[in-house]
């Protein structure tokens, strides 16, 4: 079973200029000069751990990696290429593969697109979160609206196979009409994907401890019913709960997330899911703080979950129905290894309340569904 399950790598550098209020993100403010070549090392045996210690990964190609973070672009493009060249050695890429690295969109990490691009990063997703002066700097973001505009413009220029804008609405006193404002915009540098997220606060950021104020619930719902009409009628197609992308622009990575895929994480702090050749679900975080992370007398794996039989239908929805398009009844089985009948009853339930509707070889979430997903979820809860 596993083998025939797409796998992807998830990389994590972990470093950032300064902390944003609203991020809850394994992050660390710089202090002096990235360990950058140290740290690849780290990461090049970090991954060889994990291919020795998971049975039935080596030998299977890798469908996608994304470099996240933090900001992975204050990486220089010789130790991002080393990065890459030493991930081929030890498992194969796919034809084709996918491989995408966030970027801030400040002039000097923007001007190494080209030189990513010539290392074999294939896809760049940049972090403008707004086209809003006064609000980036309420962000705690470091660029201004002007070098968001020329890093997709670069992005253009570099000939990626795809880029991605990252934007949020909801913001601290966002009106209906900024938000679109923000929208307009990042429309008008044509982007192939475009994810526009609500900010929501988190525990353990600034944000959490000292809240500002955001739109009520009727406004977050104007914005989201206007925004999205805005991005269908300019040609995107929303294929996830936040992503829109043109036709065949969908991140590929993501993708085998939502859809229940294995992916192995290294780095500070990543998160690992890897099915074992009997089908067990293996979930796995690595050492979250770059000090212990570098530490040379490290064990790297910070916690291994086996994810239990009565878990795993909460655990495969849970990703599959943030997902537009239909979920295959087959899927259910050949990624969890469960039969139907074991979820018999709550389906039932779901599609009694209008929750989600099925064919003989789909289900398919409604629109209520779409707007009480967190009611669809709670009924694979095993109480």
């Amino acid at each position: 079973m596993a083998a025939q399950i797409p796998l992807s790598l998830y990389v994590h550098i972990p470093w950032c200029v300064q902390k944003c209020p609203y991020c809850d993100f394994n992050s660390h403010t710089l202090k002096g000069e990235i360990p950058e070549q140290d740290y690849i090392t780290a990461l090049l045996d970090d991954l060889k751990r994990d291919l020795a210690r998971f049975e039935g990964v080596s030998g299977r190609h890798l469908h996608s990696i994304f470099i996240g973070g933090g900001t992975p672009s204050l990486m220089s493009p010789a130790e991002i290429s080393r990065l890459l060249v030493g991930i081929d050695e030890q498992i194969p890429f796919k034809d084709g593969i996918e491989i995408t690295m966030e970027a801030n969109p400040g002039t000097v990490e923007a001007d190494k697109f080209i030189a990513y691009r010539s290392v074999g990063v294939n896809r760049i997703s940049i972090g403008v979160q707004s086209f809003d002066n006064a609000k980036l700097k309420r962000l705690g973001r470091i660029h201004g609206s002007g070098e968001a505009k020329r890093a997709a413009a670069l992005a253009h220029d570099a000939e990626l196979n795809s880029f991605n804008l990252d934007l949020m609405h909801g913001l601290p006193d966002q009106t209906l009409q900024s938000a679109l404002s923000d929208l307009r915009q990042a429309i008008e540098l044509d982007p192939p994907h475009l994810s526009w997220y609500q900010l929501t606060i988190e525990p353990n950021t600034q944000y959490y401890s000292k809240p500002p104020t955001l739109p009520d619930d009727d406004d977050l719902w104007d914005i989201f019913e206007q925004g999205h009409q805005l991005l269908t009628d300019a040609g995107y197609v929303q294929y996830e709960t936040s992503g829109y992308s043109k036709p065949d622009y969908q991140c590929q990575h993501n993708l085998n997330y939502w859809r229940f895929g294995d992916y192995l994480g290294i780095g500070c702090g990543a998160h690992g899911k890897i099915t074992a050749p009997t089908g067990t679900v293996q979930r796995t975080v690595k050492v979250k703080h770059p000090r212990g992370y570098l530490d040379p007398e490290k064990e790297y794996l910070s916690e291994l979950h086996i994810v239990e039989a009565d878990e795993m239908p909460f655990e495969f929805f849970m990703n599959r129905f943030r997902l537009v398009e239909a979920c295959p009844k087959a899927d259910f089985s050949a990624r969890t290894g469960l039969t139907l009948d074991v979820i018999a009853e709550p389906i039932a339930n779901v599609i009694a309340q209008g929750l989600l509707s099925e064919t003989d070889t789909h289900w398919q979430v409604t629109a209520k569904g779409r707007l009480f997903l967190n009611d669809l979820l709670s009924a694979f809860i095993n109480e």
